[in-house]
């Protein structure tokens, strides 16, 4: 068992908090700190809590991270860009489907909103292909991160598989992977999940893990597997980010 979790992995290491009750994802949050530096807050917790949530998760200490996927008109998704960037969020995503015109408005709103605020801007990340969805075909993935990266987004959301050509299409752009499972876990609706070591032996930035802890008879164990399954490839150095 992992006695003292590894800070430096834990700050590359986002929580996916997809329950609706904001008490649950409090505590469960609070027993994985050290585990996790990132907390994602997505839909469902959102629409059962809206920006209460971000405070409350705030509080512990953890970076928070804002998965709503925006897309919609680009004056839409400034305005509500804006009043997250206010909140003190370190990501918010709005899918790249929507254009480069859209991004570009979430990014501007962003940076508007934590500036009035006096805060640091958070990240704008693109959303591309999901990992529910097959692999991208038609060169589909490769527009969207060239859209992410010219509208000012700092980094994309995307399967591990996709990382090649995420750098490809967008050098620079820090990618954050989701779909994560552990060894032995099912992979439930995702088509394209990998391992973290997977993940990070690509170059992934931020990984995002979810049911593989949450949805464990054991969480804190689960999290202390889920280290113990990264650092235990840490003697090859093809997991590390030149």
């Amino acid at each position: 068992m992992v006695e003292e979790p590894d800070l430096d992995l834990s700050r590359r290491l986002a929580l996916a908090l997809d329950v609706d009750d904001l008490v649950a994802a409090v505590r469960m949050a609070r027993m994985l700190k050290g585990h996790f530096g990132v907390v994602k807050i997505g839909l469902e917790l959102y629409s059962a809590a809206g920006p209460e949530a971000i405070g409350a998760i705030g509080d512990l200490g953890y970076e928070v991270f804002v998965d709503l996927k925006l897309h919609d008109i680009p004056t839409t998704v400034a305005g509500a860009s804006r009043v997250i960037g206010s909140l003190g969020v370190s990501y918010l995503t709005m899918h790249a489907a929507g254009g480069l015109d859209m991004l570009r408005a979430g990014v501007d709103g962003l940076r508007t909103g934590a500036g009035n605020a006096g805060l640091s801007e958070p990240a704008g990340l693109a959303v591309t292909v999901l990992t529910s969805q097959s692999d991208p075909s038609g060169g589909t993935l490769g527009r969207w991160v060239e859209l992410a990266a010219a509208a000012g987004c700092t980094g994309v959301v995307c399967a591990a598989r996709d990382q090649a050509e995420v750098d490809r299409h967008g050098p620079g752009l820090a990618r954050v992977v989701a779909g994560i499972r552990l060894p032995g876990d099912p992979a439930d609706d995702q088509k394209r999940a990998a391992s973290p070591g997977e993940a990070l032996a690509g170059g992934a930035d931020l990984i995002v893990v979810g049911r593989s802890v949450t949805r464990a008879a054991d969480p804190l164990a689960a999290a202390d597997r889920l280290h113990r399954a990264i650092l235990g490839a840490d003697d090859n150095p093809t997991h590390r980010r030149d």
